[in-house]
């Protein structure tokens, strides 16, 4: 059977039409929209060095901005920037905003959960209830409560325990930024676990001084997720923004980072 000259060139053409969609749809994120939670004590700035690169790569990028004065106060907060997203999302939370995506994260946009030396409860239970077992770390011992029952982490604790492995001038800017947070919400009951029914990672910062490695490890282990152990203090996305987004963009395509 003989081809023809024309029939040759169509061939050729669809052949490569399929090769560059083919690379396109492997280029693409899985989930485009990544939404961002930061922990107690803190504010949206401790993404700053995470989000560029998670842009850089294509990813839609939003850090929610946490009240900080309760746990559903905070939950509604991730909840009304999950609402805004254009599709599926990956939710990540930082230390404190491990507790706020283990229950914002039952949201059927939310398809996986980044938890970033992060605490994540059980049903029906609290933060505290997730670190309780492991007893106070140093920079826990740190915190300083005024008479409205907001708690700060003192100078010494920020600089010593909560941001050591940043830059001197970086941990002051940690210290400058960190938000007032109503302790008691730290002993509020989530309600539904998100992360017994999505899939999850986990960044095991290996020198938190804020919340125990152990636990994190442990978390990971019992949630059936990936933990990734990343040579970092309480803050790894400050430190460690290169590891810690591999982490999240191995997350939104659903597999093992290299």
């Amino acid at each position: 059977m003989r081809i023809s000259r024309w029939s040759i060139v169509v061939l050729s053409l669809a052949l490569s039409f399929a090769v560059r969609s083919q690379s396109f749809a492997q280029s693409t994120p899985r989930v485009k929209n990544i939404v961002l939670v930061h922990g107690a004590f803190a504010d949206g700035s401790s993404w700053a060095k995470v989000i560029p690169i998670l842009e850089a790569k294509g990813y839609h990028v939003t850090a929610v901005q946490n009240p900080l004065t309760s746990l559903s106060d905070d939950v509604n907060a991730a909840l009304r920037v999950i609402a805004l997203e254009d599709g599926p999302v990956i939710l990540v939370g930082h230390s404190w905003g491990g507790t706020v995506i283990t229950q914002a994260g039952n949201d059927p946009k939310v398809k996986g959960l980044v938890y970033v030396a992060a605490n994540m409860p059980d049903d029906g239970k609290s933060a505290n209830d997730a670190s309780g077992p492991y007893g106070l770390t140093l920079g826990q011992k740190s915190i300083q409560l005024d008479d409205k029952h907001y708690g700060r982490v003192s100078p010494e604790g920020v600089i010593k325990h909560f941001a050591q492995g940043l830059t001197m001038a970086e941990r002051r800017t940690v210290l400058a930024v960190q938000g007032q947070t109503y302790g008691p919400m730290l002993d509020e009951k989530i309600t539904q676990a998100a992360w017994k029914t999505k899939p999850t990672w986990h960044v095991v910062a290996t020198e938190d001084q804020m919340l125990f490695p152990a636990m994190e490890e442990a978390q990971a282990k019992k949630s059936g997720g990936q933990a990734f152990k990343i040579p970092a203090c309480h803050v790894a996305m400050l430190q460690q923004p290169q590891k810690v987004a591999e982490v999240i963009i191995a997350a939104a395509n659903n597999m093992k980072p290299q």
